[in-house]
């Protein structure tokens, strides 16, 4: 058996020390390569703005409804009414993407059909998240970010 010596324990407590440091390194790295940006240029402007734009979307009052079918790899969004009537859109637009990490996001094209907003895409098992930018015909905004879960 050799002896344990001063060389050792430098070259056991360098290794040690240096699988921390490569590992918050690499973790560092990927929270920065990962993170798709800002939300907005100027927070406090947008501020400014949020309880108009937030109680215009209140008084519409509409509820907005997705269904992903994975068999035919379609995604659904319903709009309706407090009623449970179909409301009209003026303007659709859905970013598509992963809420960790930016290379999964589409802006896939809808179209209207049956009462329902549609289009083809893949998504793959997991959590997806979807931000949703509709207008009405009057040019009131309606935002919302929702969550949906692909099963594999």
């Amino acid at each position: 058996m050799s002896e344990f010596t001063g060389r050792k324990m430098a070259m056991v407590m360098v290794s040690f020390f240096g699988v921390i440091i490569a590992v918050n390194v690499l973790m560092a790295y990927k929270a920065v390569s990962t993170f798709p940006g800002l939300e907005v240029k100027n927070s406090y402007v947008a501020s400014q703005q949020f309880d108009a734009i937030r109680t215009a979307q209140k008084d519409l009052n509409w509820t907005m409804t997705p269904e992903y079918d994975a068999a035919d790899r379609r995604l659904y969004l319903a709009f309706t009414d407090e009623g449970g009537q179909p409301v009209q859109l003026s303007n659709l637009s859905v970013l598509v993407g992963r809420s960790t990490a930016a290379r999964d996001d589409q802006t896939p094209e809808f179209t209207y059909a049956a009462n329902l907003w549609t289009t083809p895409i893949d998504l793959e098992p997991g959590k997806w998240l979807l931000r949703v930018e509709a207008h009405a015909a009057d040019g009131t905004l309606f935002s919302q970010r929702v969550s949906i879960m692909v099963r594999g």
